[in-house]
């Protein structure tokens, strides 16, 4: 008897954006749709929805404007996730919202996004929002940015309309940085080039938007050529021996292996691991596991345990671009918390690019004194370990999100 093999069907979490009326709803909604991603009954709903307001077709925009304010309105305020899957891979999509007064939610939405797709409407062209979105996804280091251009058949599929928005985006996306975008034009509306290729558009022969979503690469940080980072999360005490316990962000861990405690920057050996509870050799990244260390060290949450010769920079100024993310404003001299991985230290604000003040939804610099060390990433090296939070003090309510710039 032959034996059968399992494929592993990996995942890939993207996030949406788009200016007001450029039909991201609409989008993930054909999205959802197309790809059979939608319950009958939620699709009936849809349906009834659709003939009340007189429309002959669903609006599928309805299938992600999920908040009655957003039906309302007709767009989209809060961020919101949805999942589905096709025989190739699992997503995990983040619908965020365009307005400008919702940046804030964008980048709470693309944080963790391997992928973002911008969509331009064609008849309007790169916007304004168009390049706060490009600049949010470049401040965040999103691998991946697929610009939809959008209602191609209100501009009758033609092939030069297409192709002077991308040349506008590319000239934007630029300044931005070396990472490049994949441009895809696309009706949401009618369904060309979303789930299936169109047949209107025979001068464009790359893949519809999900085609490449299957297809575009996933899971390149925090693999196991990346430098070893294992935030402590928790302490646990088993008599005489502790295990150190948390989520290894980036590399891999293995029995025997010499490592460096940070900030203190003493060093010891691995004398074993456990992974869901199981004695393993090897740990990999982002696996969540537990350490036992060959020396009695003074090791504890918020500390950083790495392997190898390339360690993060332990310092106490720390220099970031951010999004502020508060409605109160952001000021020199104000003193503050930061959140870095599992790790929570007092600082205070000593420069803000040279602005006054950080208001709500602002794109900016930061420079912080920290009252004891961290140990830190470049936001371009690793997401997670070059990102943090600004926290008030006086009510933990979060301010401002910050990535690392050494």
């Amino acid at each position: 008897m032959g034996t059968t093999t399992t494929a592993t069907i990996d995942t890939l979490r993207f996030a949406t954006a788009g200016s007001v009326d450029d039909g991201k709803s609409t989008l993930v909604g054909r999205l959802l749709h197309d790809s059979k991603s939608v319950l009958s009954d939620q699709l009936e709903a849809v349906e009834r929805a659709s003939l009340n307001r007189g429309q002959e077709a669903p609006d599928l925009a309805l299938l992600t404007d999920g908040l009655r304010a957003e039906r309302e309105q007709g767009i989209t305020i809060d961020v919101a996730y949805r999942y589905f899957a096709t025989p190739r891979r699992r997503f995990i999509l983040a619908d965020t919202p365009g307005h400008v007064q919702y940046t804030r939610n964008m980048v709470t939405g693309a944080s963790t996004a391997e992928l973002a797709i911008i969509l331009v409407d064609a008849r309007n062209g790169v916007v304004e929002q168009t390049r706060r979105h490009a600049a949010v996804a470049a401040l965040l280091r999103v691998p991946h940015v697929v610009l939809a251009v959008n209602k191609m058949d209100l501009v009758g599929y033609e092939e030069k309309e297409f192709e002077r928005i991308v040349e506008d985006f590319a000239g934007y996306a630029a300044e931005l940085g070396p990472a490049g975008f994949t441009a895809i034009p696309v009706s949401a509306l009618v369904g060309d080039n979303v789930v299936d290729r169109s047949v209107r558009m025979g001068w464009y022969r790359g893949p519809a938007l999900l085609e490449f979503l299957e297809s575009v690469p996933v899971g390149g940080e925090g693999g196991v050529e990346a430098p070893t980072r294992f935030p402590v999360q928790y302490v646990i005490r088993d008599g005489d021996v502790r295990y150190y316990a948390g989520q290894l962000v980036s590399g891999v861990l293995r029995v025997g292996d010499r490592v460096t405690v940070h900030p203190s920057g003493e060093t010891s050996e691995i004398t074993g691991i456990d992974v869901l509870g199981v004695p393993a050799e090897e740990a990999c990244a982002p696996q969540s596991i537990s350490v036992r260390l060959g020396d009695q060290r003074d090791v504890s949450r918020g500390d950083m345990i790495t392997a190898g010769v390339d360690v993060p920079a332990l310092t106490q100024e720390v220099r970031a671009e951010v999004c502020h993310l508060a409605d109160r404003a952001l000021r020199v001299g104000d003193r503050v918390l930061v959140r870095h991985t599992t790790r929570t230290v007092k600082a205070i604000v000593t420069d803000l690019g040279g602005a006054d003040a950080l208001s709500v939804n602002d794109l900016g610099r930061v420079a912080l004194r920290t009252a004891e060390p961290l140990a830190l990433d470049d936001y371009a090296v690793s997401r997670r370990t070059g990102a943090f939070i600004l926290i008030d003090p006086s009510d933990g309510a979060t301010l401002t999100a910050g990535m690392v710039a050494l």
